[in-house]
């Protein structure tokens, strides 16, 4: 990880992570959170020890919050206290919803992504007086639905979180090895695309696998250089 300059404003700096970096940091996190919890490391992640992680790290985890005030299609919200460990809010209509459950880890997840490794960063630069009298939201995080799984890289804080929601819930070695054992079975080779009958097979393997959505699993096999456009490209048992 290093630091460059946060052309949001709203840090004088912020942390840059290269993907492995996210990847070797959360399969770590999450391994040693479950060894401790378990005694083992199994998967799929559950929707109680992702409370039980995020309880651990948090000052309060709310479930069933209304997040109304904050806009439409708000799923999640982490509020960061300077000196003290952040809340995080999670809204009702998900915690709620038994056809949800899916959607409700990888919020969970993608919040834990902003406590992890997000509200340190306000310790360090915590915001003045006059801007938290003009923007009074300006130690809360706000996730729109849209932006829980893959947002813009422009917006940096976010689209870490999607990219460590999906790493905690499908760690790297783990989805490299199912993949690896498909394409061997069915000797491929290079990237396959999301649309073919090899890329929807490895999807559904995904989505049996960890308990995620078809479009979690999706965007994090394209991420990992899996998944593409087309079929074409480097052997995946090259990629490091």
């Amino acid at each position: 990880m290093r630091y460059v300059a946060d052309r949001s404003g709203r840090f004088t700096q912020r942390p840059h992570y290269e993907p492995k970096e996210l990847d070797r940091e959360c399969e770590a996190i999450v391994s040693a959170f479950l060894r401790e919890r378990h005694g083992s490391v199994a998967y799929p992640l559950t929707t109680d020890d992702l409370t039980v992680l995020i309880e651990r790290d948090t000052e309060s985890l709310d479930q069933y919050a209304d997040l109304s005030a904050y806009g439409r299609f708000v799923e999640g919200v982490t509020q960061f206290q300077p000196g003290r460990k952040p809340k995080v809010l999670i809204s009702e209509t998900l915690s709620t919803a038994d056809n949800r459950q899916n959607r409700l880890r990888m919020t969970l997840a993608h919040e834990y992504g902003h406590v992890r490794f997000h509200a340190p960063l306000w310790d360090l630069e915590p915001p003045g007086a006059d801007l938290l009298k003009a923007n009074p939201r300006a130690n809360t995080q706000v996730c729109f639905r849209n932006n829980i799984l893959d947002a813009a890289q422009t917006d940096w804080m976010e689209w870490q979180a999607g990219y460590i929601g999906g790493a905690l819930l499908m760690p790297v070695s783990l989805v490299r090895a199912l993949v690896r054992e498909y394409c061997e079975s069915q000797n491929l080779f290079g990237v396959i695309g999301q649309d073919d009958l090899h890329g929807r097979a490895l999807i559904e393997s995904i989505v049996a696998g960890f308990a995620v959505s078809s479009d979690a699993a999706r965007i994090r096999l394209i991420k990992l250089g899996i998944l593409g456009a087309a079929s074409a490209g480097p052997s995946l048992f090259n990629i490091a």
